[in-house]
């Protein structure tokens, strides 16, 4: 092979290699997903003892899809992770069966703790405002609980970790998201001495 052949190849590769960082950066800025955070859950996964072993792989829920210890990203059906109420951080089993099937399975749940919050929506992203934070929710779970820009919802986090992901357990009917807001109103006005004007003279 000549020299000019080689130079070709190597200049191929450069670009091959420079497209695939621009298209992990556009994938990253659409996803959310950031390297910091998929390198989070690979180690996770890595002490976890998520390696694959033939058509069995092993790995952590990162909020939208299971990372195992090589940092490889597996897509997690929204559907199934609504239903089943993965919380970031779960520990999860990959079968990929003989017809190329996907099935997964938790079997490492991290511990959770419940939040409440208001359903909005950013940069075409459904999040749950709790706790000073933005939390992003699958789409599949508002979908499924009905749920509305405005609505409070409860959601499930893990506990005594930071997360990106917050995991849609229930709507909270808006009755009773007003009755709740009006008493925690009065509460507030009986604490600090606020009375209503008096407007019978």
């Amino acid at each position: 092979m000549s020299d000019d052949s080689l130079l070709h190849v190597q200049e191929l590769l450069e670009s091959a290699t420079s497209s695939l960082k621009t298209a992990n950066t556009l994938l990253r800025d659409m996803t959310g997903v950031s390297d910091t955070h998929r390198e989070r859950y690979t180690l996770k996964a890595h002490a976890f003892g998520g390696v694959a072993e033939g058509k069995i792989v092993e790995g952590i829920f990162d909020g939208q899809n299971m990372i195992d210890a090589n940092g490889q990203s597996y897509p997690v059906p929204a559907n199934y992770a609504s239903k089943s109420k993965l919380v970031e951080g779960d520990g999860m089993k990959l079968t990929i069966t003989d017809e190329g099937k996907f099935i997964y399975k938790q079997i490492a749940p991290i511990e959770r703790k419940t939040v409440q919050g208001t359903l909005v929506q950013e940069d075409g992203q459904y999040k749950v405002l709790a706790e000073g934070k933005a939390y992003r929710v699958l789409l599949a779970s508002v979908t499924f609980y009905r749920a509305e820009v405005g609505d409070r919802v409860t959601i499930l986090l893990p506990k005594g970790s930071e997360a990106n992901w917050g995991t849609v357990e229930a709507v909270i009917p808006k009755h009773l998201a007003e009755a709740h807001a009006k008493q925690v109103i009065g509460k507030h006005s009986q604490e600090n001495g606020e009375l209503l004007p008096d407007i019978s003279e």
